[in-house]
């Protein structure tokens, strides 16, 4: 059971900080809102 909360908790990690997304202009997620934050 470990192993499949291991594998959860690093496709999160992927999906949040590593995806990058065209419509995000190349940023992951996580960039984007701290950029978003930044700006404002």
């Amino acid at each position: 059971m470990e192993h499949y909360k291991m594998e959860s908790d690093n496709y999160i990690d992927f999906y949040n900080h590593k995806r990058i997304k065209a419509k995000l202009k190349g940023m992951s997620p996580v960039q984007c809102w701290t950029h978003i934050q930044m700006a404002a």
